[in-house]
C-alpha cells in the first residue's frame, strides 16, 4: 500500500486488516524504523524531522525499503500473506525506475520492473493499493496529528507535495483508494468494494 504521509494509510491498512481472509501481517515502515531512523539522524548530525531528500534516500530509505521487502519475503514463504504499507513514491511513480529495470521502452513504462520486485517480494500475486490525497488533504492531517517527522514537511510544503507527485497516476499497476477530503465515496466503501474484487472478503460468521 502506498500513498504520500498524511494520505490516510493507516485507516486503510486497519479497514484492510478487518475485511481481508486471510489476515495479513502489516509491515508499516514507521512502526518498524521509526525510532532506528530517528537514532541514525541524530547520529549523522541530520535535522531530527528529516525524511525526504537525497541525502535521505541514499542513506536511510534504501535500507528501509530493501528489509520491508526482505521481511515480506520471508512472511510469504512460510504460507502467510502481509501488507505493505509505506510512501513508496518512486518506486509507483518514477519512470527511471522502470527504465534502470529494464521496463521502460520510447518513454513508457514497462512491466519488467513490476515483475522484478514482485520477485523480490516471494513472487505473485502482488496488489498495489494507492491511496490518493491532495494537498489541502495532507496540510490538514498532518497538521493535525503534530509528528517530530513532519516537521521538514510542513516547513516546506510546497516543495514537499512536488516531490508526492499527487496528481500522477502511478505507472505501475495499481487500484486506487481515493482519501481526499472531497472524495465522492467513504473511503470503508471503496475498500470493502476492492475487498469483494479479489474475492478475498472475509465470511460472516454467525
Amino acid at each position: 500500500m502506498a500513498g504520500p504521509p498524511g494520505a490516510g494509510k493507516t485507516t486503510v491498512a486497519r479497514l484492510l486488516l478487518a475485511a481481508l481472509e486471510p489476515v495479513p501481517a502489516l509491515l508499516d515502515k514507521d512502526t518498524m524504523y521509526g525510532p532506528f531512523v530517528a537514532a541514525v539522524l541524530a547520529a549523522a548530525g541530520r535535522p531530527p524531522g528529516e525524511r525526504e531528500g537525497a541525502w535521505y534516500d541514499e542513506h536511510i530509505k534504501v535500507h528501509e525499503y530493501a528489509g520491508l521487502t526482505a521481511t515480506a519475503r520471508e512472511i510469504r514463504a512460510a504460507g502467510c500473506a502481509a501488507l505493505l504499507s509505506g510512501p513508496f513514491t518512486s518506486q509507483i511513480h518514477d519512470l527511471d525506475w522502470w527504465r534502470s529495470w529494464g521496463g521502460g521502452r520510447g518513454g513508457a513504462p514497462g512491466p519488467r520492473w513490476w515483475r522484478s520486485w514482485t520477485g523480490e517480494l516471494g513472487g505473485p500475486p502482488v496488489h498495489l493499493v494507492w491511496v490518493r490525497a491532495d494537498a489541502a488533504t495532507l496540510l490538514r492531517r498532518l497538521a493535525e496529528r503534530g509528528l517530530e517527522r513532519d516537521r521538514g514537511k510542513l516547513a516546506d510544503f510546497g516543495a514537499f507535495t512536488a516531490s508526492m507527485q499527487l496528481n500522477a497516476e502511478p505507472a505501475a499497476p495499481h487500484h486506487t483508494i481515493d482519501n481526499r477530503l472531497t472524495a465522492a465515496e467513504p473511503v470503508e466503501s471503496q475498500v470493502r468494494g476492492y475487498v469483494r474484487s479479489l474475492g478475498l472478503q472475509r465470511a460472516v460468521r454467525p
